[in-house]
This record gives structure tokens, sequence and C-alpha cells, in this order.
């Protein structure tokens, strides 16, 4: 894992440009961009060393890496709309983000970067909200906002609007799952203008990238991750606010929920929460008693350390033996490394290789499965 030091600085460009190739290239999602920074220490390096290391994993042809020219122009363009690049070594990227084993690599921003220093709380919750859900959303911004918290949220209609809305003199960022420069919903236009002035819009995508379905959730992991604790208002049983959930769970965060009618389909998702461990929520008061004060803290930065050593390096029959050890139900690494007898710098090296070959899949609580 990567281990924080009171030192280091923002990266070069060159090498920034090089963090946004090898992060948007084939097979290299958080998880192994993190193993491949930690073994070359670079991006540069590593993707030098991307075609040996799928070679090894089993891929048979060379790997689809993106074009220098192509992160150029993101670059060119996050800098027209006013925008900038950080990636997740560098002093001012998010702390509490940077922890999660999935962060993205690099954040696009745009707006007021100190944001990122202070305490968030993230408040989501139903596009077709009620009236009365809206408006407890803008009381609870209001008065958590109140208190020096940023209040965090994805810019959907419902929820996410009325507490961007009401959070906008007190600090709010907006999670957006397509670039910065391409509005969702679109009658957002002008909260989403606003937050870009007065508060922070932050997406993992490039400029010009529209908004899919599948770009809403890994957009929900970013909301959990910027906050310390989490806010459901209103959500169906088959809702994105509960992925939201689950992810802040997943990463530590304490999930408060609104309960409402069984009568309601809008509130059997925060039901559901409560009954499952979340924190019912009564007022801002249950959120503030737990958080504390939201003013400026310390930021340490995130650099790699140095590879642990191998014995030896691992070779086709080291390859063969995992790969008979793993099967389409995930496993633990660790338990994945006692039943196979290597060390740990050895399983690493080969995970990150089937990786890189898409031969394997890595799941959100760290354990892996054949592909």
């Amino acid at each position: 894992m990567m281990k924080a030091r009171m030192s280091g600085g923002p990266l070069s460009d060159e090498e920034r440009l090089n963090w946004l190739i090898l992060s948007r290239s084939e097979n290299v999602g958080p998880v192994t961009f993190k193993s491949l920074i930690k073994r070359f220490q670079t991006a540069s390096a590593a993707l030098r060393a991307l075609p040996d290391l799928t070679r090894k994993g089993g891929l048979n042809r060379a790997p689809r890496i993106w074009s220098r020219e192509a992160a150029e122009r993101a670059m060119a363009n996050a800098e027209r709309i006013g925008a900038r690049f950080l990636c997740s070594t560098e002093p001012d990227y998010p702390l509490l983000l940077r922890e999660a084993d999935t962060a993205p690599p690099l954040i696009c921003i745009k707006g007021d970067e100190t944001l990122l220093a202070r305490s968030g709380v993230a408040i989501v919750g139903a596009r077709n909200a009620s009236a009365l859900a809206r408006k407890f959303s803008r009381q609870l911004a209001r008065e958590i906002g109140g208190e020096g918290h940023v209040i965090v949220s994805g810019l959907a209609r419902g929820i996410d609007t009325a507490a961007h809305d009401a959070a906008l003199d007190t600090g709010t960022i907006a999670v957006v799952a397509g670039g910065l420069d391409v509005v969702y919903p679109p009658e957002n236009a002008g909260l989403h203008a606003a937050i870009g002035e007065r508060g922070l819009v932050v997406s993992e995508q490039v400029p010009g990238t529209e908004p899919k379905a599948d770009l809403f959730p890994r957009r929900n992991r970013i909301i959990s991750g910027l906050s310390r604790a989490l806010i459901v208002v209103e959500a169906a049983l088959r809702s994105g606010s509960l992925i939201t959930a689950r992810f802040a769970a997943e990463q530590g965060r304490d999930v408060f929920a609104d309960p409402g009618s069984p009568l309601d389909p809008r509130c059997e998702g925060t039901n559901r929460l409560i009954r499952d461990g979340a924190t019912l929520l009564m007022s801002s008061r249950d959120v503030l008693e737990t958080m504390g004060s939201g003013g400026p803290r310390q930021i340490s930065v995130f650099e790699p350390d140095p590879p642990p050593p191998s014995l030896r390096q691992p070779d086709a029959a080291d390859m063969r033996h995992l790969l008979e050890l793993l099967s389409p139900n995930p496993i633990d690494i660790d338990d994945l490394a006692r039943e196979s007898g290597f060390d740990a710098a050895t399983i690493s090296a080969l995970l990150l290789e089937l990786s890189l070959a898409g031969r394997i899949t890595r799941h959100a609580d760290g354990s892996v499965s054949l592909a």
C-alpha cells in the first residue's frame, strides 16, 4: 500500500501526462495503477514495461495504450475550461479519497480547490424526491455547511440539486459522471456553472466525456470517498444512492439515513439501510455530533514505497501454479498467498501481470477471481 510522508510536491507536466496515459490504458484500473507506480515508481517507466508485463500475463498481442495525442488534447481541453488534472500523489489531492483502495489516479477539478482540504459530508437521494425531502435536504445542507463542513453530492435531480443549492454560500463539491464541460442533467446548467465558480466540480473523466450509465456507479465511489459521512434522503431499493451507501460502508464512513413511510417506494431503500445498520437521521445534530469541527486539516503527501524485495523473479511455472489456484470465485489475496506459498512480492508481480492481461478481476473488497 502507499505510505504517507510529509514530503514531495507536484508532478512535472510530462509525468502528469504519462499518469493520464497510463490510467486510461487497457486493463489499468485504480488498483493495478497503484501496483504499477509502486513497482516502477513513475508512470513513464510503467508505460515502457507494459508490453512485457502483458505478454507474461498471457496477452498474445500488444496492449492498447492510450495515445499521447489524446492525452495532450485532454490536458489542453481542461486548461481551456479553467480546470486541471490532479494526481493522487500530489499534495492537493484529497487525503480521504486517496486512502480508498479504488481512488482514481487522477481527478479533473474546476473551482475552489481549497474545499478539498475541508471536512466533507455527502448528501444524496432520490431524483424524483418529494417536496418534504428536498426541504429537509436543504435544511441539512445549510446547517451542516454552517458548521464548516463541505457538502458533497452528484449534481443529479432532486436531493442532490437541493443540497448543492443550499450549500453554495458555505461550500459544495459536485462530483459528475461525465466530463466537467458536459452538463447533466441539462436543467442544472445554471447550478453547474455556479458550483464551478463558487464551489468545486470534480470528475475522473476527461473533458468531453458523455455521462454514460456505467460511469455513475464509478462517480458514486468518489462522492463517498471525499466525505467523512454520507446522508441518504429518500432512496428506492434499486437506487444509485444505495450504491453510494455501500461504497461509504466499505470505505469506513458513517452512513445516516432518513426514515420514511413504508408505503412510499422512495423510502424503501433508506428504511432498509436503517434496518441493516445505518444510523437513523432525525436532524443535522445527529451528524454534527459525530463529525466535530469541519475546519481545515493538515494534508500529508502519499509517495510510493520502494517495492518489497523478492527472493527471485517469478517464472512461467509460478504463473501456472497460481492459475491452478484461481477460480471464478473470489479469493482473498492473503489466502491465495498462503495456499501458493509465494512471498508478497511474487504474488503481487504475478497478479499485476494477470490483471494487465485481463485474465483476473479485482473486486472492491480486495479479493481476486478469474475473469
